[in-house]
């Protein structure tokens, strides 16, 4: 028989309280009261664990910062997929776009030690090095182009499906990537490598 899940610590649960609150209705729409009366402590314990709202931010943000992974799979799958999964995350009705891109549109003036707009540049950049190291192991010769590239179609897809509520968006974004790809030299789907456009 399996054992039960360890209890949450609070400071646990504040973290998990926040990061619902946050995401779903926005930072600056949720103070620290809100949170504290949502799990029914008072603010003064939430300080205990958190001891600013700003400190809250910055633990929901690290929370949420989960580094891409490399699987077995082929490189131009594994760069594929990632645009499946975000068609399966628009589909979810809790969908609020990019938790980093929300913050620092919420934030921007007020993130004077630029913490906020620090942890969502790192997010991002880590979105763009898992594709470049993908490229490079695929031959590609301007991988570092590319990963960018790849980066502004998986956050062109966000924003359109946060406009549109479509999340086909996210095929669209996939086939544009694919002809990306082709165009690099990577065989994708049966196409043939374009010419002169792979090293090594």
């Amino acid at each position: 028989m399996a054992s039960p899940p360890p209890k949450q610590t609070m400071k646990e649960r504040i973290l998990e309280t926040a990061d619902k609150l946050f995401y779903l209705q926005g930072i600056r729409a949720i103070g620290v009261d809100t949170i504290a009366a949502e799990i029914g402590i008072s603010k003064r314990t939430l300080y205990n664990h958190f001891p600013s709202k700003d400190a809250l931010i910055e633990a929901y943000l690290q929370r949420r910062f989960v580094q891409p992974r490399s699987s077995d799979k082929p490189p131009a799958e594994q760069i594929l997929a990632t645009f499946d999964s975000l068609q399966r995350r628009f589909s979810a009705k809790d969908f609020r776009g990019c938790p980093f891109v929300n913050a620092v549109a919420e934030l921007g003036p007020d993130d004077e030690d630029r913490t906020v707009r620090n942890i969502a540049v790192a997010f991002k950049e880590s979105r763009r090095v898992w594709f470049r190291e993908l490229l490079r192991q695929l031959g590609v010769a301007d991988a570092e182009g590319l990963a960018t590239q790849l980066t502004l179609l998986v956050d062109g897809s966000i924003a359109q499906d946060l406009v549109r509520d479509d999340p086909t968006m996210a095929r669209a974004a996939k086939e544009a990537a694919r002809v990306l790809l082709a165009n690099a030299g990577v065989k994708v789907g049966g196409s043939a490598p374009a010419d002169n456009k792979r090293t090594g």
